[in-house]
């Protein structure tokens, strides 16, 4: 069997790529027509109610990650290394409240709080699976730094906008790392836990809200119901439905 060290080249070539390219790519304004989302329907009063009301998925979904980490339903060798499932629970509840605050005057002032605890979310699940894959007080010890990297990418993407020379690459490489970083962990560093794979799944349903993402018109224009980008929150809601059951399912693995 390959040595940790071995196993980690992925991980280290790929953290020093995305570090090159946030830093030397040409810098890339957030583009004005992203805020121009198709559903722009008002219902009780509520503007782009679709976009808006679809974000109570977030909110389930965080509320029921909290309750199953915080009342013990979720296995960990040691309580500690539950501390960044709370972060990201607590990430993922607040994604919905930004991003309906977003959503009901879409905006890049309004972008930032949307952006700020997604970044909390993908982080924190990155510091997670340091702790299971590794070490806990690794994880432990890598989940402030990385929730401080994730939100400077949205603070400094927003300072470069109000500074006239707007910069949204390091915002959209840490997404990418942060993707990358799980299937990495997932594919070269086993768990201690069973259902250490689910992660893939949660890919799954990263992807989906990607596609659902770009194609938001034309699922609208499928029916007149609901938006592409509706439907792209409740598939992101998705994966952290995944996280729940993997906590709930999983048990310690025999060492």
């Amino acid at each position: 069997m390959a040595s940790p060290a071995r196993r980690s080249w992925p991980l280290l070539a790929l953290t020093a790529v995305v570090i090159l390219a946030a830093g030397l790519l040409p810098a890339v304004p957030q583009p004005l027509d992203y805020h121009d989302f198709a559903d722009q329907r008002a219902f009780l009063g509520i503007a782009n109610f679709g976009d808006v009301a679809s974000n109570g998925a977030f909110l389930l979904v965080g509320i029921a990650g909290l309750l199953i980490v915080g009342l013990r339903r979720a296995h960990f060798e040691r309580r500690a290394e539950c501390v960044p499932y709370l972060v990201f629970f607590l990430g993922v509840a607040l994604t919905a409240a930004g991003s309906a605050w977003y959503h009901l005057a879409p905006d890049n002032e309004r972008l930032v709080w949307d952006r700020l605890p997604m970044t909390i979310a993908f982080m924190s699940l990155i510091a997670a699976q340091f702790a299971e894959r590794f070490d806990g007080r690794l994880g432990l010890l890598l989940l402030a730094p990385l929730l401080a990297v994730g939100m400077g990418s949205v603070v400094y993407w927003i300072a470069t906008e109000r500074g006239g020379a707007g910069n949204v690459v390091p915002y959209v490489a840490l997404q990418a790392y942060a993707v990358g970083a799980l299937l990495v962990l997932a594919a070269r560093h086993p768990s201690r836990y069973s259902r250490g794979n689910d992660l893939y799944w949660i890919f799954v349903a990263y992807l989906a809200a990607k596609v659902l993402e770009f194609f938001d018109r034309e699922v609208l224009a499928f029916g007149h119901l609901v938006s592409g980008h509706a439907l792209k929150h409740v598939a992101a809601a998705i994966a952290g439905v995944v996280v729940c059951r993997m906590l709930w399912l999983r048990r310690l693995e025999p060492r």
